[in-house]
């Protein structure tokens, strides 16, 4: 299903505040609060759309974040298949470019991310690893937003996501304390971002207006941001590309750069095979090649990789919580 421009700005709504109540709908798109709630009904029965929370990684314990390529002989799936069962990987892709299998790792220490690279290792017809060692995730569309100015410039009429940049690591300031019934609650809205403060209550076994007061801290306190996602296809992408940069001195003013470059929904700043790793989304190949020249023409790059998507195998970046 291919958004419209009233879809596409409902959207946008959504991706800021993805509980906003259908009467602030209506009252922004000027429209009636029915006919807002029934676009968004239509978005979200059609999958065209998904209304999730996106858990801070700081409540899980996430301080370590790897980008690691499988150099495969043989097909590449069964090790693909391999990289997807692991509760730690976030993304998994076949390609096609240098390594056969690329994939995301998340997890709580580099003991634990050299556990995850033991078993790629043994995997079927893997005859190697390259890893890249994120330090800072200066964009992501699947984290909440902490600098929106970091963004690129939107297209007037394609709904973008967030662009979130926080380390990697926990923070240092001391987080709010998350218990076991905020954390069923973080699972529930994992799993439905828009569910209802009574059914939520039902689940937890609290009344609505402590439920209500519990969701809401978790909110305020940046544990979780409750946001869109939307299908690419329906914003009209059809090119997915992983881009890896090698750039002369610091990392981060390179990595800022291509956060601005409209087709960027993810870059990560760090160290290893590559000083930055980058996702492009394009509406087709000549807006593709757009981007990737625009990334080698970059002030401090001096080499860049690419690897197409061939097939995503895995993309979730819920974490294993309680429902």
């Amino acid at each position: 299903m291919k958004l419209d421009a009233f879809d596409a700005a409902l959207v946008r709504e959504l991706q800021q505040d993805g509980r906003v109540s259908y009467q602030r709908l209506a009252e922004s798109l000027g429209v009636s609060r029915e006919a807002a709630r029934a676009r968004v009904h239509r978005l979200l029965e059609s999958g065209t759309v998904r209304v999730v929370g996106i858990v801070r990684p700081w409540v899980v314990g996430i301080g370590a974040v790897a980008h690691v390529s499988l150099d495969v002989e043989g097909p590449g799936r069964p090790a693909a298949e391999v990289a997807a069962a692991r509760p730690a990987s976030s993304f998994v892709s076949c390609t096609a470019g240098a390594r056969a299998v690329v994939a995301e790792l998340r997890v709580a220490d580099e003991a634990a991310l050299e556990r995850e690279f033991a078993v790629l290792r043994s995997a079927p017809g893997v005859r190697g690893i390259e890893v890249f060692r994120c330090t800072r995730l200066v964009r992501d569309a699947y984290s909440p937003a902490t600098h929106p100015a970091a963004a690129p410039e939107p297209a007037a009429d394609v709904p973008q996501a967030p662009a979130p940049s926080f380390p990697a690591a926990p923070a240092v300031e001391r987080p709010p304390a998350v218990d076991e019934v905020d954390r069923t609650l973080l699972g529930l809205l994992q799993a439905d971002g828009r569910a209802s403060f009574a059914a939520l209550a039902e689940r937890v076994g609290l009344s609505q207006p402590a439920t209500r007061a519990r969701v809401l801290r978790l909110l305020q306190s940046g544990a979780v941001h409750v946001t869109g996602l939307v299908d690419s296809r329906a914003v009209g992408v059809r090119e997915a590309v992983g881009v890896g940069l090698t750039v002369r001195g610091g990392a981060a003013a390179a990595a800022a750069a291509a956060a601005r470059l409209p087709g960027i929904n993810y870059v990560a700043a760090g160290y290893g095979r590559f000083d930055v790793v980058c996702g492009v989304d394009a509406t087709d190949r000549p807006a593709l090649l757009a981007t990737l020249d625009s990334l080698r023409a970059s002030a401090g790059v001096v080499r860049l990789e690419s690897w197409y998507h061939l097939e995503i195998v895995k993309e979730s970046y819920a974490y294993d919580l309680p429902v």
